[in-house]
């Protein structure tokens, strides 16, 4: 014990083991100056596919979701409103707008925007009478586009039945 004790204080008190190597600060921050570099580079270029191929299927649902509803409505006020529903597209400036009207006081009942980037096609009115069915003179078929993907939304003028699926650009 004695030996050990002389052979540290043989040392100067302020060198760094040479086995044990850490990082000095410039190490450091050099590295994290070209991760945030290579990060501002890489991220404008992330492609964000995913995430508007996201919104278009919701907005779409929802579209649907709403064609299904004016249904309904004109199925359950048949007896107070016997002229039934509409959904009726309206296309404005920034992107394509919809409203459920009551056809017997012509008053809105819903308004929705669909996001930007978002377009619509084909169908503008469609018009379900008290039995659900979709009344004469009213589209059948709306096609929904955005980026890289398009929908088609039908409607079974018989019944009000409505079925929308995805298909390609060129259809």
């Amino acid at each position: 014990m004695i030996g050990e004790r002389s052979s540290r204080r043989n040392h100067p008190p302020f060198v760094v083991n040479r086995e044990y190597r850490g990082y000095t600060l410039v190490e450091v921050v050099t590295v994290a100056l070209v991760i945030s570099i290579l990060a501002c580079i890489a991220v404008p270029r992330l492609n964000l596919s995913a995430v508007r191929s996201a919104h278009a299927d919701a907005a779409v649902q929802r579209l649907v979701t709403d064609l299904r509803h004016t249904r309904a409505l004109a199925i359950t006020q048949a007896a107070r409103n016997p002229e039934g529903f509409a959904l009726v597209l309206q296309e404005a400036d920034p992107g394509c707008r919809y409203q459920i009207v009551n056809r017997g006081d012509h008053s809105a009942t819903t308004t929705c925007t669909l996001p930007m980037g978002i377009r619509c096609g084909g169908g503008r009115r469609f018009e379900f009478g008290p039995l659900g069915n979709l009344q004469d003179g009213s589209d059948t078929r709306l096609r929904v586009q955005t980026e890289g993907k398009a929908y088609l939304i039908e409607i079974v003028p018989a019944t009000g039945a409505v079925e929308w699926h995805r298909c390609s650009d060129n259809q």
